[in-house]
């Protein structure tokens, strides 16, 4: 079972994050995602993680320029050397900021390491 998530990240999406339908590319909310699980990693213990897995990604509704996306992380599973972290996004649009609407979800796992870049306990 999930922990209670925390928000770890907000971005204002800007002009230069569109596609070519208007809307935020996938790859950069994937992008803001990771480093928001990673940051959610980093404060279970003092290592360096890798992002290993991304799973059941599932972008819900559309992001616009000018929408604010704030990115909010909880452990799901511990193990020795990995650790999985829900993030799931919610935007407040730009024209309508006290509404909010969940935008994407996804599971990621990193795997803590050593300075040598070999898995380590964390």
């Amino acid at each position: 079972m999930a922990e209670r998530s925390d928000a770890t990240l907000r971005i204002t999406m800007l002009p230069r994050d569109t596609n070519a339908h208007g809307t935020i590319f996938g790859g950069v909310i994937l992008s803001h995602i990771d480093l928001a699980g990673g940051i959610a990693a980093s404060r279970q213990a003092s290592r360096n993680f890798v992002t290993r897995a991304m799973r059941a990604v599932e972008f819900i509704a559309p992001v616009y320029v000018g929408d604010v996306v704030s990115f909010y992380a909880a452990v799901l599973r511990r193990g020795t050397t990995s650790i999985a972290i829900k993030v799931s996004d919610e935007a407040e649009p730009g024209k309508e900021p006290r509404q909010r609407v969940k935008v994407t979800e996804a599971e990621v796992v990193y795997v803590a390491v050593d300075d040598a870049g070999k898995p380590a306990p964390i």
